[in-house]
């Protein structure tokens, strides 16, 4: 029989994020140390996971991060031990360094769904007294794991616009370390076409060693971020953070109308906001709100670098390739089943070449489709089929383009990969100093979206990644998260 904590009046609320069928259930508290500790305990589980030991030689895992709140007061973040944890059978838990949140994953070779049963991670509190009424929420977040190693940036013999080079426009950039970077047109050092004032950049340098290369391991969201998980967050906000984050105010939509598939709804003054397509990649977000999600969360920005890793791994690049390593790409317009709903596909996927979600391709409704779709709406399950990346992240070609941290200006090249740490400003703002959240002209933008014509999809064009833009809300900006692995 389980040990029950006595001391605690417990109100337990798990958060269902099933976009992409993750699950946390069955949550509640045990052993509890008087004072000092408690283990939160619950079940986890999550569909086609897997860990692999040759190619990709990596896997997917689970972010998992607990808010927790005092008789009904504000919500706060949960800071977690590296002891007295505890993992299912089959699995692995990594408490990160600074107590934020925790990566679940297998702990050998395998595939399909993953059913967790009893995990349990510490929670060290404090100033909690024995007639506290405690509401506790748990969070999971799909992650995917990409391994320490060289790649290359750019180059091949496409025409990809403003792309990374080192040498001449066909020759690619090798990456082999974090070291600082010089920006100069000769061989050996990285450059790129600055382009039009939308494109590449200023031209100067160095990338500083502080910039994320790419190099160092680091977890990369599986999927864009939905609808959903910015509900999740926003529910979580004190009523003068929610009025200054409103995603249907002008950090959002602007509007309580559905615009482009975004069907968030909150009526200043209520509690929760609340939408109909929980599933559905999030459009109409801008860098306030975005900053605000990803250090609520205990995540960081991702370097345009570390996308372009994502994308292709170690292979050398060829020459236009989208995010499935090649340029077979589909051209039939999607018809789709089931639409509004966790189980939205599309009836007519191709198969044997690429699958995305593009202009060509994008069918009615018009707008970003439910994460994962590809996957799910695929007939071989190949990586093209899917749209998956060489490390098996999904859409970072199409459906909506990835905020990234440029390379090509100074506000960008600033950057400091520090992670968010779970906790914000009165206001709700982010409080990490290292990101482009002052000045935000550090951000830029890669890999297409669903109203693009296929040039914007490729891996290496940077044609429209420095737009002045980038910062604000839009129909075809969504954003995805990292957290470096060590």
């Amino acid at each position: 029989m389980k040990t029950k904590t006595t001391l605690l009046i417990l109100m337990l609320f798990c958060l269902n994020l099933s976009a992409n069928n993750i699950n946390v259930s069955n949550i509640s508290l045990e052993n509890q140390n008087a004072a000092q500790w408690v283990q939160v305990e619950f079940d986890l589980s999550w569909e086609n996971s897997w860990r692999i030991s040759a190619g990709p030689s990596n896997w997917d895992a689970a972010w998992v991060f607990i808010k927790y709140r005092i008789n009904s007061g504000d919500w706060q973040h949960a800071q977690l031990s590296q002891s007295d944890f505890v993992a299912a059978s089959g699995s692995t838990i990594d408490v990160s360094k600074d107590g934020v949140g925790a990566f679940i994953y297998r702990d050998s070779d395998g595939s399909g769904d993953l059913i967790l049963q009893d995990l349990r991670l510490r929670w060290d509190y404090d100033s909690i007294d024995s007639n506290d009424i405690i509401d506790i929420k748990v969070f999971a977040i799909e992650m995917v794991y990409v391994p320490e190693g060289p790649f290359f940036l750019g180059g091949g013999t496409g025409d990809e616009r403003a792309k990374f080079y080192s040498g001449n426009l066909n020759t690619s950039y090798n990456v082999t370390s974090e070291n600082a970077i010089s920006i100069s047109n000769g061989n050996g050092n990285l450059y790129y076409d600055a382009g039009s004032i939308l494109s590449g950049g200023d031209q100067l340098g160095p990338i500083p060693a502080s910039y994320p290369k790419g190099y160092n391991a680091f977890y990369c969201m599986k999927y864009e971020a939905t609808q959903g998980q910015v509900v999740a967050y926003f529910n979580t906000l004190t009523e003068v953070q929610k009025a200054e984050k409103d995603p249907t105010g002008p950090h959002g939509t602007n509007r309580q109308s559905t615009v482009y598939r975004n069907n968030i709804t909150w009526t200043p003054g209520s509690a929760n906001a609340t939408t109909t397509t929980p599933d559905i990649a999030i459009n109409y977000i801008d860098y306030v709100i975005l900053v605000s999600y990803l250090d609520w969360a205990g995540l960081r920005p991702m370097s345009e670098f570390e996308y372009e890793k994502a994308c292709r791994g170690p292979i050398l690049p060829k020459a236009n390739e989208y995010a499935w390593g090649n340029t077979n790409i589909a051209t039939e317009e999607y018809t789709f089943s089931n639409i509004d709903t966790p189980s939205e596909l599309i009836t007519n996927i191709a198969q044997n070449t690429g699958n995305i979600i593009y202009n060509s391709t994008d069918g009615l409704p018009s707008g970003p489709k439910r994460v994962g779709i590809l996957a799910a709406s695929s007939i071989n399950h190949t990586r093209e089929e899917t749209g998956g990346s060489y490390y098996g992240i999904m859409e970072l070609s199409g459906n909506l383009y990835e905020r990234v941290i440029y390379a090509g200006n100074p506000n960008g090249r600033a950057f400091v990969p520090n992670h968010g740490d779970g906790n914000l400003t009165n206001l709700g703002d982010a409080d990490v100093d290292t990101w482009p959240i002052i000045n935000p002209f550090g951000w830029a933008y890669r890999g297409g979206a669903f109203a693009n014509t296929s040039t914007f999809m490729r891996v290496s064009d940077r044609y429209e990644s420095a737009a002045a833009y980038s910062t604000t809300n839009s129909s075809r900006i969504g954003f995805r998260a990292v957290r470096s692995a060590n």
